[in-house]
């Protein structure tokens, strides 16, 4: 079994294709997320506007991008709507990827707004705030406290999504595990790794959510 690992993940240099995919997954999650995040408050905004036709539309595209399989989005975008671009594999994946995700995070939103205690936002208006600053002082606080692990959970599913990026030929983490597992032979353990990677990537990411809050806690304290 190390024998087999130092193989096939250290000896001559194997180790950076497994880097250069999880950089490659890493970079489709990130601005994926960084577009996602964008849609969602657009999104959300336009659920929560007066006018009907912009809910409207809304409810479409949410239920249009959260409702369709990833990997069919992936390959309506690559081989139908970005084709005639041009447009790279990564950047049609992280386009992709990244408007999917803004419907989730845009319901996600959402939900977190509906869920602040309108009680409170009374309050401070009687209080002399302003819509903006009641907004800003009261709902909002509460609804990223309320939005937060949605939001973690989201981001680990958007990495965990991005593992069919292999069928547009895009070199991640799992098409590199799925070439290891070719190369030797022997898939089993390949995949083993590659589950293995992938939990550890989920693990930073929630420890990256865990520490914020660890802080907010000292803060509190202190």
């Amino acid at each position: 079994m190390i024998q087999f690992l130092y193989e096939n993940l250290i000896a001559d240099g194997a180790w950076r294709f497994f880097l250069t995919g999880i950089g490659i997954t890493f970079l489709i999650v990130l601005q994926g997320l960084i577009i996602g995040t964008f849609c969602g408050i657009i999104l959300c905004a336009m659920s929560l506007c007066r006018f009907r036709i912009l809910q409207a539309v809304s409810r479409v595209y949410i239920l249009f991008m959260s409702g369709t399989p990833v990997i069919l989005i992936l390959m309506l975008f690559f081989y139908v709507i970005l084709a005639p671009f041009g447009t790279e594999a990564v950047i049609t994946a992280i386009i992709a990827f990244g408007l999917r995700s803004g419907a989730l995070i845009g319901e996600i939103m959402k939900s977190a707004l509906a869920g602040v205690d309108q009680g409170q936002v009374n309050a401070a208006r009687t209080l002399g705030f302003s819509r903006m600053g009641a907004f800003l002082h009261v709902t909002l606080p509460q609804a990223i406290r309320v939005g937060k692990p949605l939001y973690k959970h989201n981001v680990v599913t958007l990495l965990q999504d991005t593992s069919v990026v292999g069928y547009i030929t895009v070199n991640d983490l799992t098409r590199v595990v799925n070439s290891m597992g070719s190369r030797t032979g022997n898939p089993l353990i390949s995949l083993l790794v590659g589950i293995a990677i992938y939990l550890l990537l989920s693990a930073v990411i929630s420890s990256l959510f865990n520490i914020s809050d660890i802080g907010k806690r000292r803060r509190k304290t202190a």
